[in-house]
């Protein structure tokens, strides 16, 4: 069954947490690898403490600023806050991408964040027993969390809760209540072959199209739990490792247990079915 298509409403909460979070990483980590490298290119960049400094100085900004920014947000509302942090934290990187000196990039760096709101990310909530769910619930409402043995720790500042879960049970109606809700469907074939060209480059190309055409027939079967991407990364991985440049019969059944976790799901699978599934797969990636 094909998911009901997102309201404006929900594409617009969306879309704008979804560029919160990812400039927030893009600024926090993604540049971690490359900096260091960089650094010798500016004025003063050969000094590895600035350069540590630079680094460190988006988090130690928004540490300090962590109180103030929640002052402001009890007095003032919690979007005007984050809208001027955001416009804050767009000056620093303007700053941070102009810099000619180690100094000015630590200025822009800092600045980032000053701006940067936090992002609080729960994830895989239906792996957590149910009664963690009114802890959360006092959070997503409160903005606090009591423990017995310390008290109540409030936050200085509401942050963005993303929330993630897989389904393997049902989560409370009362959070779902306070959530916008967002369905994250199995990739397409399309995108599934991109994504394991990047994770699993040692597969042959015929290989890679015929085990995701494989999975994608897979996921068509009513079975206990369908396999994801990674299971899709893992076999081809294992594939290789085999020495295998082609699906084959044999091969499929033998490693059926990277793909599958239920022994009742292998059975059904397993023989026949992952005979005909093989050359479905194959006449796929030949077309």
């Amino acid at each position: 069954m094909q998911p009901e298509p997102m309201t404006r409403v929900e594409l617009r909460a969306g879309a704008s947490l979804a560029a919160i979070f990812g400039l927030r990483m893009l600024g926090l980590f993604l540049i971690l690898p490359v900096f260091a490298v960089h650094a010798p290119q500016y004025a003063g960049g050969d000094n590895l403490v600035l350069v540590g400094l630079a680094l460190g100085a988006y988090g130690l900004t928004q540490a300090i600023l962590q109180i103030p920014f929640g002052m402001a947000s009890d007095r003032w509302g919690r979007k005007p806050v984050i809208y001027a942090g955001l416009v804050v934290f767009a000056a620093g990187s303007l700053l941070a991408a102009s810099a000619g000196d180690i100094w000015t990039a630590i200025a822009g760096r800092a600045l980032q964040g000053a701006g940067a709101p936090p992002v609080l990310l729960i994830d895989e909530l239906d792996r957590t027993d149910e009664p963690f769910e009114a802890y959360l619930l006092e959070i997503l409402s409160d903005w606090q969390i009591t423990v017995p043995e310390i008290g109540t720790i409030r936050a200085a500042e509401p942050p963005i809760v993303v929330v993630t879960s897989n389904r393997t049970r049902e989560i409370h109606d009362a959070v779902k209540r306070r959530c916008f809700y967002h369905w994250v469907d199995y990739p397409d074939a399309v995108r599934e072959l991109e994504i394991l060209r990047r994770k699993a480059p040692k597969a042959a190309a015929a290989l890679s199209k015929e085990v995701v055409g494989f999975v994608q027939r897979l996921r068509g079967i009513d079975l206990f739990k369908l396999p994801g991407v990674a299971e899709t990364i893992d076999w081809a991985n294992c594939l290789v490792a085999l020495d295998r440049i082609t699906l084959d019969p044999e091969t499929v059944n033998n490693t059926l247990g990277v793909l599958l976790k239920y022994q009742d799901d292998i059975e059904r699978i397993a023989g026949e079915e992952a005979g005909r599934l093989v050359t479905e797969a194959k006449t796929a990636a030949a077309a």
